[in-house]
Order: structure tokens, then C-alpha cells, then sequence
């Protein structure tokens, strides 16, 4: 998004003396050559390279951009202008000449409490129009709290300096560790989700130190004063508040209320009756007259603050590696998020493997229960071979008996064979001799008689002769 003018500002402007100076950022005044007219040219040194810690980041200067863009409000300076070089992001503000707030009051002999509400109010109306927007500055302090003209009789307010301003959208959570650890809030130091109750808090402390000039939870360290804030350590000595109304102790302690839910809303600390009770006193001016002198406050606590605050206390007040911090703060956040997410995965993974594991042992069981079932059988099977090569090598031995037992069955054939066949030759030649034997016998009727009975005989001969062959040959 191109939103700064890529030409030179000293084209347009003249610029003049430095008004202030911060970590990253210088402020000068200028005049605008066309109109003659006055403005604050704020440079911003940008960052060159993703590795550097000097400068802010692009992104950074946009979003500071893009949020006085969208405002237009009495008590809270106007961006005018933007432009853009190698090095430098130039914003060319609504010039605030006045002084800031604290400076301002700490030279006045003393401090009734109807001006500091007059002052706090036009700061919670300028406050009111940003988180009506949901816009959270972060970084409300006495050095952001202007004067437009401190020569006037009473002098308007201005908010100044949202480099840390941010945009709270519903259901987006923030946290980031920033702003000037004497006025951040409670979540800020604890790292928690942030919103305008932040806001509220700083304006709770900025009360505290405006009517007292004592900070609430200043320590000795940058460590001590964030464990007090975050203890809530404060308290409303006799010392510093004796001459202070118990409304505006009561609007102090509301607004530094560790539970964000319970802490004052801009439009709760707007109808606070503290805040309330100077239109009711300008109403009966002359009846608290008296009342208003009893309470003037003195300022002599308020100048040593603000001398503090512009000589010895700014390390204590700001971080001077605030980037540097903030960062290392977002990687620890995004190794926890990591931590997390590979806890997720690693019980994801647990799971996977545990039903992987329950699979296994389910199979496992199944293939014992069949290999015991395949075991079983092969052992039956192994039984069963045995058993059968048993019967084979039986039967083997049996048949190796029978081919024996053929053997000398044939072999006894053969001789029975033969010997018919030799008893066959010979009752042939016996025959043959017998048949001589007749032929040559006379042939007369005795003689038949004779050879009938003779063949006879000799048949019944032939016939045992075969029966004793037959029974001998199977015997």
C-alpha cells in the first residue's frame, strides 16, 4: 500500500530547529513553503534490513500512519502530511508548541484539584474518541500529554506519539510487551491478551502522579517497577495525599484495578463523580470557594518529578532495547505455540502408534492362534506321512515277500512244468509203443475181448498216472 509521497520534503517544507529527539525518531520543526504555515516534521528512521535492530520496521510506521489518518479530534494531534526517502519516513504533524502537560503545571505555585479534572477530562475525551474507534494508544505518559498553547487560560490538551497505537479487533488476540514500564498495565508486564483497559490503567497512574507527584510504582529498577505493578504495590500515603479529595482517590484506585473486567471504562471514568463534580462546582462557585482553597495542591512534588523525569530517570523509564525485548518475548511465544503444536503432534502420533500397536497385537494373536491351528495340523499331517511311509515301506517288504514267494512259485512251475512235459513224452511213446503193440496183435473175436479188457486196464493205469502227475505238479 503506497501511501507516503516518494519526493523530497525539504521541497515543500523549510525546515528548522530540533523540538525533541527519541530512540529511532527526531522531531524538528518546519514551515510549509507554500503557506507559510507551521508543523512538526517528525523523522522516523526505518530499519534496512530484516537482521538490523535500528530503525522500525515498515509495517510499524504504516499501521502508526494508518491510525492518524483516521482521526480528526481536538485533543489529539493531526497528521497533516507524509512523506518518504531512503532512510527516513517523514510525518508532518499538527505543530504542539505548548510544552508538555507535567512542565506546564509543575511551574505553577500550586494545583487545585478542579484543574486537574479539567485537564484529566480532556484527556479521557480524547481517549474516548479513539477507543470509540477501538483504537488503544499503549503509551499514554506525561510526555505524550501536550499543551497546543500554554498561553491561554486554560490550555487544550493533545495526545501525541502513536508509534505503539494499535487497532483492537473483536476475537483477535494481542499481547506484546511494550510501552514505558511505569505506566503499563499489569497484562502488559504478565505478557496476557491486551485491549483499551490498558488505556485505563496508564490514565489511573498519570492521576496519581499529577495530584501527588509520587509515581504509584516507581522502584529503584526497571525489574522493581514492573514487580510492583504487577503486585498492584501502590498505596495513598498520608504524606503525599492529605490534602486530596476521597473521589479522587476512589477514581484513582478504580482505574488501577488488576481485573480488566472491574477496571473503569473510558465512559465509566467520564460520568465518575470526580470527574463530574466540577460542572456541579462551576454551577456553585461561590459555595466552594472555600472547599476549592482547602485543597489546593501543592506542586513542588510535581516539579521534582518532571525534573526527574528529564535528567536521571529515562533509563529507568523506558526500554532501551525495547525491540530487541519484544522479540525475543514473541520467539519464546512462538517455540511455546511450537511446543504445543509438536506436543498435538506428538500425542496425534502416540495415538496412531498405540492403535498401530493394538492392530499389531490383535494380528499377532490371530496368526498364533492360526499358526498353532496350521502347527496342529502339520503335526497331524507329519503323523499321517510317518504313518504312510510305515505303510509304504510295509507294503514294500510285502511285496518284496511276494515277488520272493512269485519267484519260487515259478520257479517250482517251471519244474512241474517240465516234469509233465516229460511225463507228457513219455506216456506219448507209451502210447505210441501201445499202438504198435495192437496193430500188431491178431485180430479174432478173443482177441477183441482180449484187447477190450487190455485197453481198459490201460486207461484206468493212464488215468491214475495223470491223477498222481496232477497231484504232485500242484502239490
Amino acid at each position: 500500500m503506497d501511501i507516503f509521497k516518494q519526493q523530497k520534503v525539504e521541497d515543500f517544507y523549510e525546515i528548522g530547529e530540533e523540538l525533541g529527539s527519541g530512540q529511532f525518531a527526531i522531531v524538528k520543526q518546519c514551515r510549509e513553503k507554500n503557506t507559510g504555515q507551521e508543523f512538526a516534521a517528525k523523522f522516523i528512521k526505518k530499519r534496512q534490513s530484516i537482521a538490523s535492530s535500528r530503525g522500525v520496521r515498515l509495517e510499524e510506521i504504516q499501521r502508526e500512519v494508518q491510525i492518524l489518518q483516521q482521526i480528526q479530534h481536538q485533543n489529539i494531534v493531526t497528521l497533516h502530511d507524509v512523506y518518504e526517502n531512503r532512510t527516513d519516513v517523514v510525518l508532518i504533524l499538527e505543530l504542539v508548541s505548548g510544552g508538555e502537560l507535567f512542565d506546564f503545571l509543575a511551574q505553577k505555585e500550586s494545583l487545585s484539584e478542579d484543574e486537574a479534572t479539567q485537564f484529566i477530562k480532556q484527556i479521557l475525551e480524547g481517549v474516548n474518541y479513539l477507543h470509540s474507534r477501538k483504537i488503544a494508544h499503549f503509551d499514554l505518559k506525561p510526555e505524550n500529554i501536550m499543551l497546543l498553547d500554554k498561553n491561554v487560560p486554560l490550555p487544550r490538551i493533545k495526545l501525541i506519539d502513536f508509534g505503539l497505537a494499535h487497532k483492537i479487533e473483536t476475537g483477535v488476540e494481542f499481547k506484546n510487551i511494550f510501552g514505558t514500564p511505569e505506566f503499563v498495565a499489569p497484562e502488559i508486564v504478565n505478557y496476557e491478551p491486551l485491549g483499551l483497559e490498558a488505556d485505563m490503567w496508564s490514565i489511573g497512574v498519570i492521576t496519581y502522579i499529577l495530584l501527588s507527584g509520587a509515581s504509584p510504582f516507581l522502584g529503584e529498577t526497571k525489574q522493581d517497577t514492573l514487580k510492583n505493578i504487577s503486585a498492584i504495590n501502590y498505596e495513598f500515603d498520608e504524606e503525599f495525599f492529605y490534602n486530596t479529595s476521597e473521589l479522587a482517590k476512589n477514581f484513582i484506585s478504580h482505574l488501577l484495578e488488576r481485573d480488566k473486567k472491574k477496571r473503569l471504562t473510558i465512559q465509566d471514568a467520564l460520568n465518575h463523580p470526580w470527574i463530574k463534580s466540577n460542572e456541579r462546582k462551576e454551577e456553585n462557585k461561590g459555595q466552594e470557594l472555600q472547599k476549592r482553597e482547602r485543597r489546593q495542591l501543592k506542586t513542588k512534588r510535581l516539579r521534582e518529578y518532571t525534573i526527574k523525569c528529564h535528567s536521571s530517570m529515562p533509563p529507568n523509564n523506558t526500554y532501551v532495547n525495547f525491540e530487541r525485548f519484544a522479540q525475543v518475548v514473541e520467539d519464546i511465544d512462538q517455540m511455546e505455540r511450537s511446543f504445543l503444536t509438536l506436543t498435538a503432534s506428538h500425542d496425534s502420533l502416540q495415538e496412531d502408534i498405540d492403535a498401530m500397536v493394538s492392530i499389531y497385537n490383535e494380528k499377532e494373536a490371530w496368526y498364533k492362534e492360526q499358526s498353532e491351528g496350521v502347527r496342529h495340523e502339520l503335526s497331524q499331517i507329519r503323523y499321517e506321512f510317518r504313518k504312510v511311509e510305515s505303510l509304504k515301506k510295509n507294503l514294500k517288504d510285502e511285496m518284496q515277500s511276494f515277488s520272493s514267494s512269485l519267484s519260487g512259485i515259478s520257479s517250482r512251475y517251471q519244474e512241474r512244468q517240465n516234469h509233465f512235459d516229460a511225463l507228457k513224452q513219455e506216456l506219448s511213446n507209451e502210447l505210441t509203443w501201445l499202438q504198435e503193440v495192437m496193430g500188431s496183435s491178431p485180430n479174432d473175436a478173443g482177441g477183441d475181448y482180449h484187447i477190450g479188457n487190455l485197453t481198459t486196464v490201460f486207461n484206468n493205469e493212464v488215468n491214475e498216472a495223470l491223477k498222481e502227475l496232477l497231484n504232485r505238479s500242484c502239490g
